[in-house]
């Protein structure tokens, strides 16, 4: 036996990480399918219907038969469940007035469900840039409505957010992401406003070098979101993982109150000690490894918790 095979046979975060099924390698839709219980999944608005953007075409850009957004309903541990994946690789995975429109109307009709005592929760996998520019505001618009439909079905059932991929969520949809019950992050996963080549383009190189990946995941990563009591769980890249911790951010039901409405913690947060100047460094922060498989995601004890615990104090 090699010594690589000795040390993966005696590790065994190596042994999950040599076994697992990459959940970022997937485009939104298998990622949608495979999240929910096998055979139970059925695509609405697919691209077989062609509903496209007819903004992309006029701009000289090719655009897609289901505008880059897919919506799968079925069953989570066999509870009603409707998953609305964004896919990254169709113009950044921007929303404009088609996508934003599907996502909107899977969650008003989950929120009209819910309300009629047919309860469906909902997950969002977010892997995208924000508002497509080349729609103006029509894109605006279709963010802002996101957002009313997802605050009206958050009070009733759980919105859980997901974030697994490099692009990660940033601009008006990180808003979105802000909003949801929960928040799944891989160490691969980034969210954040505004991006580094923005950041960059505007304040310039000294404020933030978009070449220095470091620095990048310091800041927007996974492991720092989750530090920071800004996620809920760590996972690692495979679909059993991911799986297993949506189905747990869906079992804990709707919280007394959501992060986005604990101003106080915010606040203390971008104040404490510091004159309000953030500082963003993996050491020091006591980022716990990514959980294996089979180990709670959800952890209470986890630093950004005890932070805001202590905020609230």
């Amino acid at each position: 036996m090699s010594d690589l095979s000795v040390s993966v046979a005696e590790r065994p975060e190596l042994q999950a990480l040599w076994h697992r099924r990459s959940f970022l390698e997937l485009d939104a839709r298998a990622r949608a399918f495979c999240v929910l219980d096998e055979g139970t999944g059925s695509e609405y608005c697919g691209p077989f219907d062609r509903i496209e953007s007819p903004w992309l075409e006029p701009q000289g850009l090719v655009p897609q038969a289901d505008d880059g957004v897919v919506v799968v309903k079925g069953l989570l541990a066999g509870e009603p469940c409707v998953v609305i994946g964004v896919e990254g690789a169709f113009q950044g995975g921007s929303i404009g007035e088609v996508s934003g429109a599907k996502a909107t109307c899977a969650l008003q009709l989950a929120a009209r469900d819910a309300r009629a005592g047919r309860p469906i929760s909902a997950v969002l996998l977010l892997e995208t840039g924000g508002v497509r520019l080349q729609e103006g505001t029509l894109g605006l618009n279709a963010v802002a409505e996101i957002l009313s439909a997802l605050l009206e079905l958050r009070s009733m059932r759980p919105v859980i957010g997901v974030a697994a991929g490099p692009l990660g969520s940033y601009g008006g949809m990180s808003i979105v992401a802000g909003l949801c019950t929960r928040m799944v992050l891989t160490r691969e996963g980034r969210l954040g406003f505004n991006g580094a080549q923005v950041i960059e383009s505007e304040a310039g190189v000294a404020e933030f070098d978009s070449s220095d990946r470091a620095l990048i995941w310091s800041v927007n990563g996974g492991a720092q979101r989750y530090a920071t009591g800004l996620a809920d769980a760590l996972v690692l890249d495979d679909v059993p993982a991911v799986r297993r911790a949506v189905i747990t951010a869906v079992a804990a039901g709707v919280p007394e109150h959501h992060r986005s409405e604990e101003l106080g913690v915010l606040a203390a947060r971008l104040s404490a000690g510091d004159g309000g100047q953030a500082r963003f460094s993996l050491t020091g922060l006591g980022i716990p490894p990514a959980p294996g498989p089979g180990q709670g995601p959800l952890a209470a004890s986890h630093p950004g918790a005890a932070q805001q615990r202590g905020a609230q104090s």
